[in-house]
């Protein structure tokens, strides 16, 4: 008799193929699904697909490597591990993963960057005042100045004029006041900054999706663990009801036989789901900052919460921060024509100074300079026209990236409902297997007990409702999973998360 290995397989991490349009650096990875290696289907239950597994690819090449491609599942670790146990719901994972997960660390970044230029882009603009202070001493060569009297006899000049010093002190100012190029750009940098602002929101969002796709990770993990130790616990009382049947003469010794193999498989089965359970929770702590020598556990009961009327497609587009990000960035690509074409025009700029000069500071008198200065381009080489052109392929590169990123919002929402439809009706189908299991395996024992039935039918009933134990928690899960993406999708997921799942009954 072969025994049937319920480990639940595992698929790589979804979260990689919605971090495409994130910020300016557009991170891509996507996950491919794997065959489904888990329990035998039996009793119709439906094979339901385990849709990520975030702790995939976490050290492969290496840890380097992994941080620079998707920095959504590393974190800045903080705190010093306690012995206490932490009960830690899914709140509270969001909470941290929103305060020490490294992509929203790097995305905050780059806003502050985009910030940056744009102030520096509205400096250009102003006045810039500025004090100096200069102390000159000079030695001429009246040859290299080509001076020279008329030649008279006797005289000739020295050769040198000799040691002399000079002091000035002033305050310059210089301002631009007609420069149409500095102002679209200053305009363009305004727009950037928005688009980058929106960026750092939509990685919220990310956060909040690869924050909840762990968490799930590990309630699951858990329910698998808790169903393997009430499997063991069936199996060991049967395992001693055949040893009694054998004593008693009435099973052959091969029962026995195939009783002990069934209990030291579910002995490792519940070895396995307890090393799974503890490596989804480190992938957890990655992703938000917890140490990883800290004992915790999930806070709450996550179980069947049906899905509540969802917002049109259209209502997506307005809802998702990325759009937004996009929208300004076809602004700031507007603004960058307007500059590009705004070299052609004249620029006035204005320069002042005013202080005194003289050979030492105590016999200064008043110096000052005034100057307008007006700048019209002539013949620039072609540069302003490659300028305007390179201007023009960027707009229309962001206008389409703006288009796709519009309807693929649409989509994004459409193929996640239709995942919470399809999962929704899987969890259901597999509550009313993993029931029908239970009974059969019922009156197997019984039939077995009396005589009328082998072994070997209640070892098939006890695979079964192992089997529909392992579908069920692998339906909610992928239930769950497609309501943290839906949430994504429509945007905003931080605000849709209690909305979606509903109150949870906390654990103490």
């Amino acid at each position: 008799m072969q025994s049937v290995e319920t480990k639940p397989a595992k698929i790589p991490f979804r979260l990689l193929a919605l971090l495409v349009a994130i910020l300016a650096s557009s991170l891509a990875v996507s996950g491919q699904a794997v065959p489904d290696g888990g329990a035998s289907a039996a009793f119709g239950s439906i094979s339901t697909p385990r849709p990520i597994d975030p702790a995939a690819g976490t050290t492969n090449p290496s840890a380097r490597a992994t941080q620079r491609l998707n920095p959504y599942l590393g974190s800045t670790p903080q705190g010093v591990a306690t012995k206490d146990t932490l009960h830690l719901s899914l709140e509270d994972a969001i909470t941290r993963g929103l305060q020490f997960n490294l992509g929203l660390i790097d995305s905050q970044q780059t806003s502050a960057d985009a910030r940056a230029q744009r102030e520096h882009a509205l400096s250009d603009l102003l006045p810039q005042i500025a004090a100096r202070g200069e102390q000159t001493y000079q030695q001429l060569s009246l040859k290299a100045l080509n001076i020279a009297l008329p030649p008279q006899s006797g005289l000739h000049l020295p050769p040198t004029s000799g040691q002399f010093g000079y002091s000035e002190a002033r305050i310059t100012a210089e301002s631009p006041l007609l420069n149409i190029t500095l102002l679209d750009r200053y305009r363009q940098q305004k727009a950037l900054e928005a688009a980058s602002a929106f960026g750092a929101k939509d990685s919220r969002d990310v956060v909040v999706f690869a924050v909840g796709a762990a968490y799930f990770q590990v309630v699951a993990s858990q329910a698998r663990v808790e169903t393997e130790r009430a499997a063991l616990a069936s199996t060991r009382e049967l395992d001693t009801q055949v040893a009694d049947q054998y004593k008693a003469e009435v099973s052959p010794e091969i029962d026995t036989l195939r009783a002990d193999v069934e209990l030291h498989t579910a002995e490792q089965r519940l070895t396995d789901a307890i090393n799974d359970l503890e490596k989804d929770k480190l992938t957890l702590d990655r992703i938000t900052g917890i140490p990883l020598e800290q004992a915790w556990t999930p806070a709450g009961t996550y179980g069947f919460v049906a899905l509540p009327d969802a917002p049109e497609p259209s209502q997506a587009k307005s809802g998702r921060f990325d759009v937004a990000s996009a929208k300004s960035g076809v602004t700031a690509a507007q603004f960058h024509l307007r500059a590009a074409r705004a070299e052609r025009l004249p620029e006035i700029s204005f320069d002042a100074s005013y202080g005194g000069g003289g050979v030492n500071p105590a016999n200064y008198n008043q110096v000052g300079e005034v100057r307008g200065t007006i700048s019209v381009p002539l013949f620039t080489g072609g540069r302003i026209r490659s300028d305007i052109h390179a201007a023009e392929s960027d707009l229309v590169q962001r206008r389409a990236e703006l288009a796709d990123l519009q309807g693929r919002a649409a989509y994004d929402v459409r193929t996640a409902e239709l995942d919470v439809r399809a999962s929704e009706s899987g969890v259901k189908v597999a509550a009313e297997n993993q029931a029908l299991a239970q009974r059969a395996l019922a009156q197997s024992r019984d039939r077995y007990k009396n005589g009328v039935t082998n072994y070997l039918e209640v070892l098939e009933a006890q695979e079964a409702v192992v089997a529909a134990d392992e579908n069920y928690i692998a339906s909610l899960f992928s239930f769950n999973i497609a309501k943290i993406s839906l949430a994504r999708a429509l945007g905003s997921a931080e605000s849709r998360v209690p909305e979606l799942f509903g109150s949870t009954q906390q654990v103490h």
